[in-house]
């Protein structure tokens, strides 16, 4: 009969259901009457994603509610079928092994089998089933209307914080006079957020425009045009929450009146880290260079998670590749563009995918997170191998309320560090030198096992209280063993360098160093005894554990004042180690001394407070007195 209504079998997929427009195609009368099965698949699958804690799950959950409602007034006949996928083969859902049961089931059934997956839809057409494939919800743009959480912006506002229990707050104001305030006294309910949330996972699954950037366990995060959310309840949160972010200027970077010299440096494809503490206005600043870079005939792409960074049409924007950010930057890599804007780098990860791929060749921008500008290098300590951080950084770009504040560049060279005069210790060190002025600032360098960020030339009153402290404590307990002035400087948190007259030096180092030994563990601090005037080490090689003095070949010295000291030359211990010939003569500890074979004079040099002195194995002197010892010739030393 043409006339009679015709009755609609209809197998949905989970798409369908996640979808939501089963049930209006049966409010409209398009599937009137209907029997509706629904594979006991698609329920385990959006159970599954339901106690993750994600929104899709939900959502396919209160459209199944609905079509139960339709059921019960008898508009359609709802039935479940089919057999339940076992964990494991939940687990394997993104293999296609739910997929299979839900065909199966519509093979079992008979029917419409509906879907808005095109792989899914293809394979049951294959299988032979009557397919309808709906084409994904994609709206037009000019049919979208506000959103109910735009109603809570003004155009000074930042971000929007909403709480359940709690009144709406947001952030407002101009970059680097940003206020946390109230906009409105009536705490947001559970209800008011799950529509809001609701509606917010609509728009950015049907937007052309937006998408849904992570889904996991509690935590949703979407971008919506210009508009960062994060959905967050529990068990991930403690209640509900919703958290909108949105910039509130486009600024090009002509706005921070940086010099033409500053320019040049940032166009010429270097390692640049943007650095500032939180809400400084950094991505504001990155996206400025973006577009500066970009009209410059630069190619430029970038890396975020989620994608924020407001850049014309021509800047492409990655997000981490099947989940990880090392995929994007394998397939950048392939790309080769002229720079990358990476924002923002925080874990171990981030830091070297950021070196691996400056050293490819390619213009590295980086979005850091730091409270002073040389904080952002120090995150590379350990990180990166020290000697190519230059290479991987060489210019600091740091953003505070909204302004370029401070400009680093680093440098590598080969130097005896600031502070340090002895030329055996030169070493690998690492400059950091303000951009305007040229002055160097900072150094950094490897002492021993340490790495050492060593500020040059700080100002006394840039120093840390609790060091003027401790220095005053210093000074109190070595003047009850120096008769004349003490002059004490705290270097670093167990660190000192104390400076006496060098008729108290005996005194305070005591024999063999048992009394600097002893003060040492007094104060917890390291210290580094040095004679006032000549403002040399004297006692302790510059630094505890490690540092060799230098022996001078031929340097005259000052008598030293007469004290209780074998006046007959020693015959030292002489041992051998891998590294040192170590020249042992505790009875002349804090003594200036010259050693002699057979009586010719070879060098001078200052026995340590342990009672010794070192030279390095493959040295001249080194080999000149293990020639003498071997053909048993006499090493004396006597003092000066």
């Amino acid at each position: 009969m043409a006339d009679e209504k015709r009755i609609w079998r209809i197998v949905p997929d989970t798409s369908v259901i996640i979808d939501g427009r089963l049930s209006s195609r049966i409010k409209s009368g398009e599937f009137g009457s209907a029997e509706i099965i629904i594979p006991e698949a698609v329920v385990s699958e959006l159970e599954a994603q339901a106690n993750k804690g994600r929104e899709i799950g939900f959502k396919g959950l209160e459209e199944l509610s609905e079509l139960r409602k339709l059921a019960d007034r008898g508009d359609i006949q709802l039935q479940f079928s089919g057999v339940q996928p076992t964990l494991e083969e939940i687990k394997l859902s993104k293999e296609g092994r739910v997929d299979a049961l839900i065909r199966q089931t519509a093979l079992d059934m008979g029917g419409l089998f509906v879907s808005e997956d095109r792989v899914q839809s293809l394979i049951a057409r294959a299988k032979g089933l009557d397919v309808e494939y709906m084409h994904p919800k994609v709206l037009d743009p000019s049919e979208l209307g506000p959103l109910k959480v735009e109603h809570f912006f003004t155009d000074d506002t930042m971000s929007v914080h909403l709480k359940n229990g709690v009144s709406p707050m947001a952030k407002k104001g101009p970059v680097g006079q940003v206020r946390y305030v109230r906009i409105r006294e009536e705490p947001a309910s559970s209800q008011e957020l799950s529509s809001i949330s609701k509606e917010l996972i609509e728009r950015a699954r049907f937007d052309p425009e937006s998408f849904i950037e992570m889904s996991s366990s509690g935590a949703t995060v979407l971008q919506i045009r210009n508009m960062r959310i994060a959905i967050a309840h529990p068990p991930f949160s403690d209640d509900m929450e919703i958290t909108v972010v949105r910039p509130t200027v486009v600024v090009d970077l002509e706005h921070y009146r940086l010099s033409d010299k500053l320019k040049e440096r940032i166009i010429s494809q270097r390692g640049i880290l943007i650095a500032g503490p939180p809400g400084a206005g950094k991505s504001t600043f990155a996206a400025g260079v973006a577009r500066y870079l970009n009209d410059h005939g630069q190619v430029v792409k970038t890396m975020e998670s989620p994608r924020d960074l407001q850049v014309p049409a021509e800047i492409t924007q990655y997000s981490p590749l099947n989940g990880r950010m090392e995929n994007t930057a394998d397939l950048l890599l392939l790309v080769r563009p002229d720079y990358t804007i990476y924002d923002e780098v925080r874990k171990t990860g981030d830091f070297l995918i950021f070196a691996d791929m400056r050293l490819a060749g390619v213009g590295m921008i980086g979005v850091v997170h730091a409270t002073r500008a040389v904080d952002a290098i120090q995150r590379l300590i350990g990180r990166v191998e020290l000697g190519v951080i230059p290479q991987v950084v060489d210019t600091v770009i740091f953003i505070d309320k909204g302004e370029v504040a401070k400009v680093l560049v680093l440098a590598f060279t080969v130097k005896v560090p600031h502070g340090m005069t002895e030329q055996d210790l030169a070493r690998p060190v690492i400059t950091i030198a303000d951009f305007e002025t040229g002055k160097v600032e900072y150094e950094i360098y490897t002492y021993g096992e340490q790495v050492v960020v060593m500020p040059i030339g700080p100002s006394r009153e840039s120093r840390k209280p609790a060091w003027r402290l401790a220095e005053e404590e210093i000074r109190n307990v070595i003047s009850r063993y120096a008769t004349g002035p003490v002059e004490v400087e705290v270097t670093s948190d167990d660190s000192a360098i104390v400076k006496v007259f060098d008729e108290d030096m005996r005194k305070v180092i005591g024999k063999g160093g048992n009394v600097i030994d002893r003060i040492e563990n007094i104060l917890g601090l390291h210290i580094d005894v040095r004679e006032i005037e000549a403002e040399t080490p004297k006692s302790t090689k510059g630094l505890k554990q490690g540092a060799e003095r230098k022996a001078f070949p031929g340097k005259a010295r000052e008598p030293a004042p007469e004290i209780s000291a074998p006046a007959s030359p020693v015959h030292p211990v002489i041992e051998r180690t891998k590294k040192h010939l170590i020249i042992g003569a505790p009875e002349l500890a804090g003594r200036d001394v010259e050693i002699f074979i057979e009586d010719e004079y070879l060098f001078s040099a200052t026995v340590s407070r342990h009672g010794d002195v070192k030279l390095r194995i493959n040295s001249d002197l080194a080999m000149e007195i293990m020639e003498a010892q071997d053909s048993g010739d006499f090493v004396e030393v006597r003092l000066i």
